[in-house]
């Protein structure tokens, strides 16, 4: 049950309603800012999990 095209579409114009064209563009940029940054700490947060997890087993 994902999101199809149509969906998508009716998703936008709705938000280009409520925000208008002219700030549409900067929630999107600002969106995607954030999610890069939360990839990235979460992606940090699985490296050290795994560093973790190589010196329990290289000790044993």
């Amino acid at each position: 049950m994902g999101l199809g095209v149509g969906s998508m579409v009716v998703i936008g114009l709705v938000a280009l309603l409520i925000f208008g064209p002219k700030k549409l563009p900067e929630l999107g940029k600002a969106a995607g800012s954030t999610l890069r940054e939360f990839k990235d700490a979460t992606k940090g947060l699985a490296d050290e999990e795994d560093d973790t997890k190589k010196k329990q087993a290289d000790q044993q």
